[in-house]
């Protein structure tokens, strides 16, 4: 699923979530303390930023998971007994649940223990497809089970999802066995069934919160909610009923120290995560302080810590850790289609958006909140299964060049007020829409003036993260600089937010292309191998023709450890919250 991030959070909590890691009850001085932005929801069917997802993960568990250590990645059991047995040339998913698995203790079960069964993934995943909940539904997946799409459109006349209604596709054959028939071959099947949106959730207790279901999560993870003060603080308390499981066994070399140090640990060992909410990045103060136990920094900051990939020599004889890494996600900003601005296909439209992605000054932006990132024009990240062609680099060209394009296609200053008017000579404004961070009002700057050297006025609307998020599903924003990261290796959900099916949540822009929407789909049902990354390669050819976003940056993660957090692993897609653990002797020793 795609994962939405503000510019100047990205990787406050990109990177927070692959590292802050969290586990049962052992002992009671055991508490991980990290910071966030702020959360939205911990409804894993209505999730639609980052920080949320990182904490529902924590709380509701799939049929599958990525394994924590496997590079390149690889699904595993999470819930599910193994995996899936697949017959009918593909299209029938058999998948045999574990037995013995609780949700933690919650009030609507009536002091029950309450299992999970086969009809909680069913459950889960019909609120998945239904169109009336946050996220608006899944096209794809409607498509794909059979017997979906009848259900769906019938909600979206009637106004309400039938949780009733028989989906012949989607069946718990007995109390621990689900299996799935598909419409088609999907090779992203596999990945779906461990995104956190097909993440198991009890009937009851989703019936029973009510329109509080945001809040009042109730999972069989390792952790469960103990506090959530909105702007301030979030708490998790361990699971007291989650199972006992084992750091992961690896034999490649580059995880020899790691797997060695975490042998014989009992997991999950952590008894509390405490998050502060935050919505600037702290320059490493809370590392220095020992206050929080893992942190991470972009741009130009990470000098705080880190100059020219090196440690700071104190921080270093004191073991804090340093890692660099590549994150699997993408930074763009978008052009609403449907503005009657920079929105629509006319050539003049398309050449002012190539004009706006090739003035900006991307060079700029990446020294100042990427330092040392990889500059990009594909929407799929490094390293992931739909990567088009490494030679697709940022086209250079001069200012003059940018300015003959528009003036070109009639976007002329004629009153000489050194801005240009539209082709027709009524008044061109871009609004670019951010946050009220520092790091967003540097960002603002730079766009200000980049605009400005090819004569384009830039006013500035800051809001809210949360308010302009509502307003981009509202299709209200002209332009929105956002981050999105991978939810699979496959890179589709990078590119899904690009296909005309996906709902406004995944697809702000809007954008509906044809031959995109063709590539797409039989990317979906392609292996991975050159037929696919051909398809990739195609779709990056469209959204550079026609420009629906400005992609910027692949962005590059940097994680400081504190000496006493044990079992930390930047995994890409398998955030391992649960592995993590506290070395409270070193902790002691260190005063902290």
């Amino acid at each position: 699923m795609r994962h939405r991030l503000p510019l100047a959070l990205m990787f406050a909590a990109a990177l927070f979530g692959a590292a802050a890691t969290i586990g049962h009850a052992q002992d009671a001085g055991k508490v991980l303390r990290i910071a966030l932005p702020d959360i939205t929801s911990l409804d894993p069917q209505q999730l639609s930023d980052l920080y949320s997802r990182r904490v529902a993960d924590a709380i509701f568990e799939g049929l599958y998971q990525f394994d924590y250590l496997a590079s390149p990645a690889k699904v595993i059991p999470n819930t599910a007994a193994a995996l899936p047995v697949i017959t009918d040339g593909g299209r029938t998913w058999t998948i045999a649940l574990q037995r013995g698995i609780h949700f933690a203790p919650d009030p609507v079960f009536k002091a029950n223990p309450r299992e999970l069964v086969a009809a909680d993934y069913v459950y889960a995943i019909k609120r998945l497809l239904d169109p009336g909940l946050k996220t608006g539904g899944d096209p794809a997946l409607t498509d794909l089970i059979e017997g979906a799409r009848p259900v769906v459109d019938a909600a979206r006349k009637n106004g309400r999802f039938d949780y009733d209604a028989a989906i012949e596709g989607l069946r718990a054959t007995d109390t621990h066995t689900l299996r799935i028939r598909l419409t088609a071959v999907d090779y992203t099947m596999l990945e779906r069934l461990a995104l956190i949106n097909t993440y198991a959730v009890a009937r009851e207790a989703v019936e029973a919160a009510g329109p509080d279901v945001l809040s009042r999560p109730v999972g069989t993870g390792p952790f469960r909610l103990a506090e959530w003060r909105r702007g301030s603080r979030v708490v998790l308390e361990a699971n007291p009923g989650y199972r006992k499981i084992a750091f992961p066994a690896h034999a490649e070399p580059a995880h020899r120290a790691l797997v060695a140090a975490m042998q014989g640990r009992r997991l999950p060992a952590l008894q509390r995560i405490e998050i502060s909410i935050i919505e600037e990045q702290i320059p490493g103060a809370g590392l220095e302080q020992g206050s929080l136990d893992y942190t991470t920094l972009t741009g130009t900051i990470v000098g705080r810590l880190a100059e020219n990939g090196r440690l700071r020599p104190d921080l270093a004889k004191r073991g804090v850790g340093y890692l660099r890494y590549p994150v699997p996600a993408l930074i763009f900003t978008y052009f609403n289609q449907d503005d009657p601005v920079v929105g629509g296909n006319a050539p003049a439209r398309i050449a002012l958006r190539r004009a706006i992605a090739m003035g900006f000054d991307n060079a700029g932006f990446i020294r100042t909140f990427y330092g040392g990132h990889r500059a990009n024009r594909q929407p799929v990240a490094p390293a992931r299964g739909g990567w088009a062609d490494p030679k697709l680099l940022p086209s250079r060209c001069t200012i003059r060049q940018r300015r003959a394009l528009l003036e070109r296609f009639g976007y002329r200053d004629r009153d000489g007020d050194g801005f240009r008017e539209a082709p027709d000579g009524s008044p061109l404004t871009l609004v670019q829409n951010s946050p009220p961070s520092a790091m967003d009002r540097e960002a603002d700057t730079l766009w200000v003036a980049s605009m400005k050297a090819i004569g384009l006025r830039v006013t500035i609307n800051n809001q809210s993260f949360s308010d302009l998020l509502k307003a981009s599903k509202a299709g209200q924003l002209m332009m929105f600089n956002l981050g999105n990261r991978a939810g699979a290796p496959s890179g589709y959900t990078l590119l899904s937010l690009l296909w005309g099916k996906s709902p406004p949540d995944t697809n702000p822009s809007r954008f509906r292309n044809a031959d995109y929407d063709a590539a797409y789909e039989k990317f979906l049902q392609t292996r991975d191998g050159p037929e696919r990354v051909a398809l990739a390669r195609k779709m990056s050819g469209i959204v550079n023709a026609f420009v629906p976003f400005m992609i910027q940056v692949y962005p590059i993660g940097n994680a400081f450890t504190q000496p006493w957090l044990l079992g930390y692993h930047p995994s890409p897609f398998g955030f391992g919250w649960k592995y993590l653990d506290i070395d409270l002797a070193k902790k002691r020793a260190a005063g902290k």
